[in-house]
Parts: C-alpha cells; structure tokens; sequence
C-alpha cells in the first residue's frame, strides 16, 4: 500500500493552509504560502488546489480522479459533489467526531476495527456514509486509554453541523450529507474540475 511520509508542515507552507486544518497544532514562525515568490500559472493554480485536497483527506492520485469521476456523474455542482465524497469518507467523519487527533490516526483506528457503521464493524478507511447513518465506538474499545485522551483533547473543538455528536455513548448520527459551505478551510473546487476536465 502507497503511503504519503511527506514532511506535515513543509506541505502545509507550500500548499498555504494551516496546519491545524490536518489536525497539527504546531505554530510555525511563518505565513502559510509565504515561500510563494513568482506568479503562478492557471494550470499551476489548479494543480495547487488538488494537492491540497489530496493532502488533506490523505488521498492518493488514483482514488481522488475515481473521486472526480463519481462526482461528475452526480447531480450538482462537480466541485462540490468532490467536496461531499471526500468529507464522507469514513476515516474523516471519525476525525470530525473528535475520536482522532488526525486524518492519518482516524485511519488507522478504523483499519483496526474500532468502529461500527448502523451496528456493523467497518475497517475501511474510505467507506462512504450516508444520511441516516449512526457511527459508534465498539464496545470493547470505550475502555482505551486513547479514546479518553482523544476525547479530551477535541472536546473545545467545533463539531460540523451535518454531524450530531453524543460523546457520552462514544456515537455520532450524520443528520445530513456534509457540504462545500460546511468546510473549515478554503478550497476553490471548480480549478480542479477545470484540470481534470482539459
């Protein structure tokens, strides 16, 4: 399985987001995209924008243009449709929960079986939730150490409103599909439907 080990905040500073947005709270000295010297092109624009998302959600090339294909075909707004499968993805909806840190150990923790989608386990990162749907934390796993300090870590942390979160019984109900407006970070989508569309 390809992995990403690219350095968290070198990448942050190149694509100008911050840190926080992948879950790192280290302050840097220096403004997101303050390396930037010379005029960017479109084409340079729109490949920034892509790499941002892929950097985000963890997301390798052929599985985010799979991603494009299925947003194309779906009503709407392709850009945000990008935006909805992404922010639909297991792995980050347990991250959104405040039961990770990062994208990265939402992952993991759901690899490791930690997780039941409406009673049933799910180990896939990149299963897609629905309306509807309730996520909870295997019985066996409330007693983890990890889980707790989680907890208490993200408990100041501003949960989306597609998601309604009982910490209390280690669940969360998704009320409604995540959107484009709902981000905490900003993206321009259309730039990359515009390159995959060239």
């Amino acid at each position: 399985m390809a992995v990403n080990r690219d350095p968290i905040l070198k990448r942050c500073r190149y694509l100008g987001i911050s840190p926080t947005v992948v879950g790192v709270d280290k302050s840097s000295n220096r403004n997101p995209g303050a390396n930037v010297r010379r005029k960017v092109s479109e084409y340079g624009l729109q490949l920034k924008e892509k790499q941002k998302l892929k950097f985000i959600y963890g997301v390798l090339e052929k599985q985010f243009y799979h991603y494009y294909e299925l947003a194309t075909k779906m009503e709407g707004s392709a850009g945000d449709n990008i935006i909805t499968l992404l922010e639909s993805r297991l792995d980050n909806v347990v991250y959104r929960m405040g039961f990770a840190l990062t994208r990265r150990e939402a992952r993991q923790l759901v690899n490791h079986g930690h997780f039941l989608v409406n009673g049933k386990k799910v180990d896939i990162p990149s299963y897609r939730i629905k309306a509807g749907d309730v996520i909870t934390l295997k019985e066996k796993s409330r007693t983890n150490v990890k889980f707790k300090e989680n907890l208490e870590i993200t408990a100041s942390y501003v949960v989306p409103s597609w998601l309604d979160v009982d910490r209390e019984n280690f669940k969360a109900t998704v009320s409604r599909m995540p959107l484009a407006e709902d981000l905490d970070y900003e993206v321009e989508s259309h730039l990359i439907v515009e390159l995959y569309s060239k």
